[in-house]
């Protein structure tokens, strides 16, 4: 796993794990992380994660409304 370092000014107040989350839960809604990637690189675990997506406007249902009426389509 890569290790990121920012300078992100002292104005801004906001803590590590806050900045994680915002991180994670933005790479998890863009696709780039699963749940539980994301997760690990928040520090939390999957269930702690899912449940503080809400928080960040962030759905766990990460997927595009086109599968949704594909799958009933399916089903």
């Amino acid at each position: 796993m890569r290790t990121l370092t920012l300078n992100i000014p002292d104005s801004v107040e906001v803590d590590n794990k806050d900045l994680a989350m915002l991180v994670s839960s933005q790479l998890y809604e863009q696709g780039k992380l699963s749940l539980g990637q994301a997760a690990e690189v928040a520090g939390l675990t999957k269930r702690t994660f899912a449940e503080l997506l809400g928080s960040y406007n962030v759905s766990i249902f990460n997927f595009p409304a086109t599968d949704l009426s594909s799958d009933v389509a399916n089903a």
